[in-house]
């Protein structure tokens, strides 16, 4: 399923290098959903995520062509691409360089990204694996990685004590990674 995944997503990549306006569209139902959650956790803000999802779309219309299926992953390629853009619109809207920077070294690099493309990938174990968590653990990870919250605000949103939400995400997380390791 995952080879026909990334095989329907490199003819697409094909089809907007040809400038075919309906393989972009194809691409964009097929990927826009992650790749805005990964705007939306680097930037924090649904306006700037949106915008920034725009410019990814626009670049890969203008960079398709430069796709190669044996250098990345279709959804490596897109995700670094998005990560780029949304440096840039951060460096764009600091000021002050030295802020800017120290923000994106706190973003998630390129491994970072990879890996959030292979959890992507596997969402229907990731799904199976979600269930099996609390309802506390799994409600405070949602909010966290698809709302971008961070330990504060799940404190804040959730009415619990910030220590409280904190051992939800990190307990709920080392279930994830035990459950994924095991059945991927």
């Amino acid at each position: 399923m995952q080879d026909s995944r990334n095989d329907a997503l490199i003819e697409y990549l094909s089809g907007c290098a040809r400038q075919d306006a309906k393989a972009l569209d194809q691409l964009y139902r097929a990927t826009s959903a992650h790749l805005y959650a990964q705007l939306l956790r680097i930037l924090r803000h649904e306006a700037s995520a949106q915008d920034c999802l725009q410019q990814v779309y626009i670049r890969v219309w203008a960079a398709a062509a430069q796709y190669d299926a044996g250098r990345a992953r279709p959804m490596t390629w897109l995700g670094t691409m998005t990560r780029n853009i949304a440096i840039d619109w951060i460096r764009r809207q600091r000021p002050s360089e030295h802020d800017s920077d120290e923000l994106i070294a706190t973003m998630p690099g390129r491994s970072d990204i990879e890996a959030d493309v292979d959890l992507a990938q596997h969402s229907g174990e990731l799904h199976q694996c979600l269930a099996e968590l609390n309802d506390d653990q799994r409600r405070a990870l949602e909010l966290a990685y698809f709302e971008g919250l961070t330990h504060q605000d799940l404190a804040n949103q959730l009415d619990q004590p910030l220590g409280t939400v904190k051992s939800w995400v990190r307990r709920g997380l080392e279930r994830l990674k035990t459950c994924m390791s095991h059945l991927i």
